[in-house]
């Protein structure tokens, strides 16, 4: 199997507004479709400079629509779009992901939840926010270039009883084909289910979840690797690692250097602005490790600098219903100012979309 992708330089677009999506229809799915793909897509960003400051934009992508065909399954779709399991059935709970579509030709259009709140990090290296299984990397910052930029890409992250845990690391090696040397818990763990005694399970081999690809970390329990699994990407399913996309890790593997720093991050509140709006994203606590989300909501708002401007009746709202999308609570949501939005996102569109590393 041929695997296509493209290494380069940074060639930054232009978000295309939240309020603007194009159909895409759908095809036959297979490896080679999802290989050819450029996953490494360079996504603009820019930091609040203090608070209010609402030019600041940290709300990523922007959704797309897809005309669903009877082949297609929810899982498909989410790979192609570069979604994790957990992003595509909270947007869609009422459709079963492993089954197809019905026999009808076409069945409807579906809203692709491509666009993300950006977590509270330090925008360097690696970061992983955990409660949304999702991986951010900000590169190093090009002098060339006027706005930074951030890649995103879902993941798959530890069993509820071996979590992911939350901590500071440094990428200290990459490895091709890399074998797996079982540690003595997991390996008791095997004997004990499934009577499996190996030591370890050799490169290459069907059997092997690190796939062909493994980033080593200063945390020398947990890697981040490809997957013998791909529709474990958005589920917690591993020992702590961090599993990502075979075609995924293809291309971010080749762009991330020895001793680029990371963090593993618990944020299920996440507060971002686009075109001058607030938005919330919020996700399931999936390690229960927030005794409290309404207090844990109110403590983020506090800090991001957005509190007067943030509608607590909307805020509420979102944070019953968990969608894990950003959702504008935004004070006084007029017609006049969604106007502006509206017009300001056509200007961007016509400057530019978003790239690919290049």
């Amino acid at each position: 199997m041929k695997q296509h992708f493209r290494v380069g330089f940074w060639w930054v677009g232009v978000a295309l507004g939240t309020v603007l999506s194009f159909p895409i229809h759908s095809f036959s799915w297979d490896e080679q479709t999802f290989f050819s793909l450029d996953k490494i897509v360079s996504r603009p960003f820019s930091l609040p400079k203090g608070p209010y400051d609402l030019e600041a934009r940290t709300v990523i992508g922007s959704p797309q629509t897809y005309t669903l065909k009877k082949q297609d399954t929810l899982l498909d779709i989410a790979r192609y779009f570069d979604l994790g399991y957990n992003e595509i059935v909270e947007a869609y709970p009422d459709i079963d992901p492993w089954l197809p579509g019905p026999r009808e030709e076409i069945f409807t259009e579906l809203s692709v939840p491509t666009w993300w709140v950006l977590p509270k990090s330090g925008n360097e290296g690696i970061v992983v926010n955990i409660p949304e299984m999702r991986l951010y990397y900000f590169p190093p910052l090009d002098k060339r270039l006027n706005n930074r930029v951030v890649v995103t890409l879902p993941v798959g992250l530890g069993r509820e009883d071996w979590p992911t845990p939350t901590a500071k690391f440094k990428v200290t090696g990459k490895t091709l084909n890399p074998i797996w040397v079982i540690p003595e818990s997991i390996k008791q763990e095997r004997i004990k289910e499934k009577g499996w005694s190996e030591d370890f399970i050799p490169a290459g081999s069907p059997d092997n979840p690190m796939g062909k690809y493994r980033l080593d970390l200063t945390l020398p329990l947990y890697k981040i690797h490809d997957t013998n699994n791909p529709w474990a990407v958005g589920r917690l399913v591993t020992h702590g690692c961090i599993r990502m996309y075979p075609e995924d890790i293809a291309q971010f593997f080749d762009i991330v250097r020895v001793g680029v720093p990371g963090e593993f991050v618990y944020q299920p509140v996440k507060i971002g602005t686009l075109y001058r709006r607030v938005y919330v994203e919020v996700h399931k606590d999936i390690y229960n490790l927030v005794p409290d989300l309404w207090e844990e909501a109110l403590k983020v708002v506090q800090e991001s600098g957005y509190e007067d401007l943030i509608d607590k009746t909307l805020l509420t709202k979102a944070l019953m219903a968990k969608t894990g999308l950003p959702t504008d609570v935004t004070k006084d949501n007029s017609t006049e100012l969604g106007g502006e939005v509206a017009s300001f996102a056509t200007e961007e569109l016509n400057h530019g979309t978003e790239s690919s590393l290049d």
